[in-house]
């Protein structure tokens, strides 16, 4: 297999795309990972980040998919986490990006399978290739408090040896760039976690004699959901928790769960983000003029923890159906997460959703198994010792985190 090389002009075309696709699935057949620079040398990643990051900070916190006709689909996307060849199999499924076919990728690119770089750069070739039909959103994953523990450094570093901490810098880099949310045909919202809190507080109110009224407490009866004008204005570009003050917003969108009892509550389970119930929906969806929206982040192993709300078997859930719309959790990682054991494996099914004319706000849910046979391949996590709840907020390790940060 020749190596990858980046086209003349930094132009990508069709066959190119397809080619590095080829390429990452021969390769993770024939050659170990410490061999993927032979496949994909590191000028040719720098071109294709450096040329993918420029158009992500282009775009808008909230991406608007509105350049639909009567013969469009929007094809959206959940968690595929590294599970190239589960990737490969949707694009060829569900149709390749084209001028009729548009996708949303709703986050969490990378970590727990292993082949995510490949899968975050097959995305951002495709990009690269129709920037205005394919649209990357950010999940919690593509953060470097998650990517620490979940393996996707320890995969670069492996595959990239003395050049790894370069191409995970980079990485890191292109995270940034994401967009938190999108918005289709006006009609449908999503981000990977879903719904978030507006970061400014009610003004306290005073008596006849400027005394100050005691807040209500909890602290819980302060919050309050957020704007679509508070998203647009978020600082993106923040990379681990804790999310305070104007960064409360991204880890929100990115953390949060819905729930099945009412009102705005912190997620105590997950150790950030919110929990909204079916009022907060209808809310949200009333205000907005909107009928659906589709999050992600929650595969079959987190929702088994979770009390009122569908499993993953199929790969999406309904969580709420309200006067206005619906919401909908969809996860495209089927026999996730890839190194469960035999006998352990929740053996789901991956999802996509389609969404055509008229007014792409009635879903269309496809299933798929997970390809096999598959390559072998060892986690570049310590799976059996890693927290059990996915993606619980793992304090030690933050501390860790942020203490490496402040050196």
């Amino acid at each position: 297999m020749e190596p990858v090389t980046w086209p003349n002009g930094g132009t990508l075309t069709n066959e190119w795309v397809h080619g590095l696709m080829s390429s990452f699935e021969w390769s993770s057949w024939n050659l170990p990972p410490s061999q993927l620079p032979s496949v994909m040398p590191v000028n040719v990643f720098d071109s294709l980040i450096l040329t993918a990051s420029k158009i992500l900070h282009k775009e808008r916190n909230i991406v608007h998919v509105d350049d639909l006709d009567s013969d469009s689909k929007v094809v959206v996307v959940g968690d595929v986490h590294g599970q190239l060849h589960d990737l490969l199999f949707l694009l060829k499924d569900a149709g390749f990006p084209s001028q009729n076919q548009f996708y949303v990728f709703n986050g969490d690119y990378v970590d727990r399978g292993a082949w995510g770089l490949e899968t975050f750069l097959v995305l951002l070739s495709w990009k690269v290739l129709m920037p205005d039909r394919v649209f990357l959103l950010r999940g919690n994953h593509e953060s470097k408090y998650c990517t620490s523990i979940y393996g996707f450094e320890k995969e670069v570093l492996t595959k990239y040896g003395d050049k790894g901490k370069h191409v995970y810098r980079k990485c890191l880099g292109c995270f940034e760039a994401l967009p938190l949310a999108s918005i289709i045909a006006g009609r449908v919202y999503t981000a990977h976690g879903g719904l978030f809190r507006s970061p400014v507080l009610p003004k306290r109110t005073r008596g006849k004699k400027n005394r100050k009224v005691r807040l209500p407490e909890p602290e819980t009866s302060s919050l309050k959901l957020g704007t679509l004008e508070e998203l647009m204005q978020a600082r993106r570009s923040v990379l681990d928790p804790p999310w305070e003050g104007s960064n409360l917003i991204p880890g929100d969108v990115l953390w949060s769960d819905p729930s099945m009892s009412p009102g705005l509550s912190p997620n105590e389970q997950r150790g950030i983000g919110l929990l909204w119930g079916p009022d907060c929906t209808e809310e949200f969806l009333k205000k907005y003029e909107l009928k659906l929206i589709i999050r992600s982040h929650e595969g079959p192993d987190a929702r088994e923890k979770r009390d009122g709300l569908g499993g993953m078997d199929i790969g999406y859930t309904i969580d709420h159906s309200v006067e206005s719309g619906k919401l909908i959790t969809i996860f495209s990682a089927p026999d996730y997460p890839q190194f469960q054991a035999t006998e352990e494996r929740y053996r789901n099914k991956g999802a996509y959703i389609i969404l055509q004319a008229p007014d792409f706000s009635d879903p269309q849910f496809r299933s798929f198994e997970a390809v096999t046979p598959r390559p072998k391949a060892n986690p570049f996590y310590d799976f059996e010792n890693v927290i059990d709840s996915d993606d619980e907020m793992d304090k030690s390790a933050l501390d860790t985190n942020e203490e490496q940060a402040s050196h």
